[in-house]
């Protein structure tokens, strides 16, 4: 999909949003309690990421290769608020990710040659050798370990919405989607979830339900308004924020949650640094200020992990 039609589709449901003056306040991580201004329905410019600085002890554990280079190729998936979207100028990536990885990147005294690509090409890519490394709210889970190493940085997960005149009240079990349209994003750990579980209505007696996959995650909550879904799987923090962000949706509930990191090829010699690199960034206060900023204070880790298993 072209970066153009991407903001078309996105104008649709976030940015017309952003400037209504009556908003309600949401609760959860979505405002976290933190007063960041995503919660309030306006897109956050506070800078917490320019002053962070390089940590010499962090950056010697890159190979010496890199720290003569002094960038790394990155590639991010743009398109969920709060993780990465464009601001208004359709062209500018902003979000938690964006921030999370350029600070680290600070600390690790590097710069990012940033390319924004589709959520299902990252992963992959990796693997090639195109980029050496990525972003876009990946979880870990064990399947994804297999092939690729991860640096978390967030708990996130996965969760569900609804239009405000769903019957639906929480889904705590998938058997309880059977005979309904379930829209999500084509290629994450959703889709995988959703189509695992599939044969369960079957073996209940029951209608399956259709998963319906979008690469364009604008695309999953048009789907939802103009009743083409009658509920979306999506991140816990991105449900959260685009309810405050679109009359006549609601969060639903938590179904799982799951680590979130910088993704690299396995057996990549980049993840120490980066461990270290968050957990400097916890040590010296920026990784709060940007919890507090896109306003998802309940995502906050006590300490950065390499590849750690799948949350059960």
């Amino acid at each position: 999909m072209s970066r153009s039609r991407h903001t078309a589709l996105f104008a649709l449901v976030t940015v017309a949003a952003l400037t209504l003056t009556a908003c309600a306040e949401p609760t959860g991580p979505a405002g976290g309690g933190s007063g960041g201004a995503a919660a309030r329905g306006k897109t956050p410019t506070t800078d917490v990421v320019s002053k962070v600085r390089k940590d010499e002890a962090a950056a010697k554990l890159l190979p010496a290769g890199v720290r003569e280079a002094g960038t790394l190729r990155i590639a991010s998936s743009v398109g969920t608020p709060p993780g990465a979207f464009y601001e208004e100028d359709g062209s500018t990536p902003a979000g938690a990710d964006i921030d999370f990885a350029d600070a680290a990147a600070r600390v690790l005294g590097l710069k990012l040659k940033r390319e924004v690509a589709s959520f299902e090409a990252i992963l992959p890519a990796l693997g090639s050798g195109k980029y050496d490394l990525g972003t876009g709210n990946f979880g870990v889970t064990d399947e994804r370990r297999r092939t690729i190493d991860f640096v978390t940085y967030i708990n996130d997960g996965q969760g569900f919405a609804v239009r405000e005149d769903s019957d639906l009240e929480k889904v705590t079990d998938l058997t309880q989607l059977c005979g309904l349209t379930v829209g999500t994003g084509a290629g994450t750990t959703f889709e995988v979830t959703l189509q695992e579980n599939l044969p369960r209505c079957a073996e209940a007696g029951k209608k399956p339900y259709e998963v319906k996959t979008y690469a364009d995650q604008a695309a999953v909550w048009i789907s939802l308004q103009q009743n083409r879904s009658d509920v979306v799987m999506s991140t816990i923090n991105g449900l959260r924020y685009a309810v405050t962000q679109q009359e006549g949706l609601r969060f639903l509930n938590e179904f799982k949650r799951l680590d979130v990191g910088f993704a690299f090829k396995k057996g990549s010699p980049l993840t120490p640094a980066f461990q270290a690199a968050v957990n400097r960034l916890k040590e010296d206060g920026t990784y709060d200020r940007i919890l507090k900023k896109w306003g998802t204070a309940e995502s906050a880790i006590e300490t950065s992990e390499i590849s750690p298993p799948e949350l059960k």
